[in-house]
């Protein structure tokens, strides 16, 4: 197949706009995937991928041709994307982000990674890599991966957010079309909106946790990464979907086609698309914690809401500030369990040498966790231990309970809540290396949404100071994730925030 395209102009395309060049027959896939490939050499000091195999992508890729040459038209067939390395893969080795799983191969595909992928029953997407992470998904700035940092493609001397930092990264310096992401108090949100992607953490449960290494297993939810709503849409279609045998978490829902909804909805009927749309602006959310250049873009995006016929009205998440402690309680709690798994005996890293099997647990553990992992097991395995469980973790659950309350309260005089994400722009790496609560506080925003299981996304918004992106942050009640897409999309449609990109700074 012969190209009538500039292979100059592949990368410039979002998912969408790639699979209909496929489906034109206008470029194969593996034309587009070697595009990507060169294209993620060229940009390695990014330190966005911690895995490829070029062999495996662009076979994956003839195998796309093949479906395609056959006639199969399907909404993603053929275009790439990458992985967080959260998610196990037979073809690609896992390492979460830590030495403890460093070299480490699954013997099976996560749920997501194979509704998503070529293999009978999949989507059709090429896989080009394992994108870095924050070590187990732990981390506001994807300063805690154990192998090098990711930098921020729009000014690299700046954290992309985490954990899913490489996977923003990668989406936003326009090496893969999109991405998925894992986020359990923010990181799908936070790092789209420090990078200037949008992002999606669908309801918990509406995909499925099978083969996601585990972090905090009742806030971990897997979401798409890309550049548009209408990408993410495409993609959140494909990975969403009961996984009863697998997951006992997933949700058994009926099958949504996301984007459908959005292209039926691209051509409204009158010049206010969202009219009767309510967005509710939590008082918690606008105080003087947040930086008056996130507030200024974020009210910039909500005066577009408003031209668009949306109506904003003012609500209360009274508990907003409890999310920080009640968080960290419960998710270092679940941390210390699941991570318990890793002692050096089934797989994973063990010790070069000890004297016993005590001895071998300590050395194995010491050594393969890095210093934000092991902060989080020592501090999950206090609130859990005898004498403090009811002290800290039954009461932060109890609070959970009350956290959810006051969203289901607001969701009373509004359908939507927006806000920002992040109450700054991404900061210099390193600037917050040796405080681990001025990394806690980056997700004040994100945390209440995560511990209430609610969808919420991040929209590219504008810009702050020194140029560097900035997301508003969109909330909507369970199972509400199309109306999300929706405005974000309408949104999208008025604005060119989605578009810019970060190509002269790399």
């Amino acid at each position: 197949m012969t190209s009538s395209m500039n292979n100059m102009d592949l990368h410039d395309l979002g998912v969408a706009e790639l699979a209909a060049q496929l489906a034109a027959g206008a470029v194969s896939s593996v034309e587009v995937t070697q595009h990507f490939l060169n294209r993620m050499a060229q940009h390695s000091a990014l330190g966005a991928f911690l895995a490829l195999d070029v062999d495996v992508s662009l076979a994956q890729a003839r195998a796309a041709d093949a479906r395609l040459a056959a006639g199969e038209r399907t909404p993603l067939l053929g275009v790439p994307l990458a992985h967080k390395d959260v998610f196990v893969t037979r073809d690609f080795p896992t390492t979460a982000g830590s030495k403890m799983l460093e070299n480490y191969r699954s013997p099976f595909d996560a749920t997501v990674v194979s509704r998503l992928g070529v293999a009978a029953g999949g989507a059709g997407m090429v896989t080009l890599g394992k994108l870095n992470c924050d070590e187990f998904a732990m981390g506001s700035g994807n300063e805690n991966s154990a192998y090098q940092k990711v930098q921020n493609p729009w000014d690299t001397s700046r954290v992309p957010g985490g954990s899913s930092g490489g996977s923003a990264a990668a989406v936003a310096a326009r090496l893969v079309p999109a991405a998925t992401g894992t986020d359990t108090g923010g990181s799908i949100r936070q790092p789209a909106s420090l990078t200037g992607i949008t992002g999606i953490k669908p309801t918990y449960g509406r995909c499925s946790r099978y083969g996601m290494v585990a972090f905090a297993s009742s806030l971990d939810q897997a979401g798409p990464m890309a550049r548009s709503a209408l990408d993410c849409a495409l993609l959140l279609s494909a990975m969403a979907g009961s996984d009863p045998d697998r997951d006992s978490t997933s949700l058994d829902l009926p099958a949504v086609d996301y984007a459908a909804e959005l292209t039926a909805a691209s051509q409204p009927a009158s010049a206010k698309p969202l009219q009767g749309l309510r967005i509710g602006l939590p008082t918690q959310f606008f105080g003087a914690g947040c930086a008056p250049d996130v507030l200024a873009a974020v009210r910039g995006a909500l005066s577009e809401f408003e031209k668009l016929g949306a109506t904003l009205v003012d609500v209360s998440l009274p508990l907003t500030e409890l999310s920080i402690p009640v968080y960290y309680v419960i998710a270092p709690a679940e941390a210390s369990s699941n991570l318990s798994r890793f002692d050096g005996v089934r797989y994973g890293h063990r010790a070069a040498s000890y004297t016993d099997l005590t001895d071998m647990y300590k050395k194995s553990r010491s050594e393969g966790f890095g210093d934000e992992a092991t902060r989080r097991i020592m501090i999950g395995t206090y609130v859990l231990s005898h004498g403090y469980y009811d002290a800290y973790y039954l009461k932060a659950q109890k609070i959970r309970r009350l956290i959810a309350q006051d969203f289901q309260t607001a969701f009373t005089q509004c359908d939507v809540i927006a806000g920002p994400v992040s109450p700054t722009v991404a900061w210099k790496i390193g600037e917050k290396s040796d405080d681990p609560v001025a990394n806690y506080l980056a997700d004040i925003y994100t945390l209440s949404s995560s511990l209430a299981g609610l969808p919420g996304m991040s929209v590219p918004a504008g810009f702050g100071a020194g140029g560097m992106p900035v997301g508003l942050q969109l909330i909507g009640n369970y199972f509400k994730e199309a109306q999300l897409l929706g405005a974000a999309h309408q949104f999208q449609l008025a604005t060119d925030w989605h578009q810019r990109n970060p190509a002269k700074q790399i």
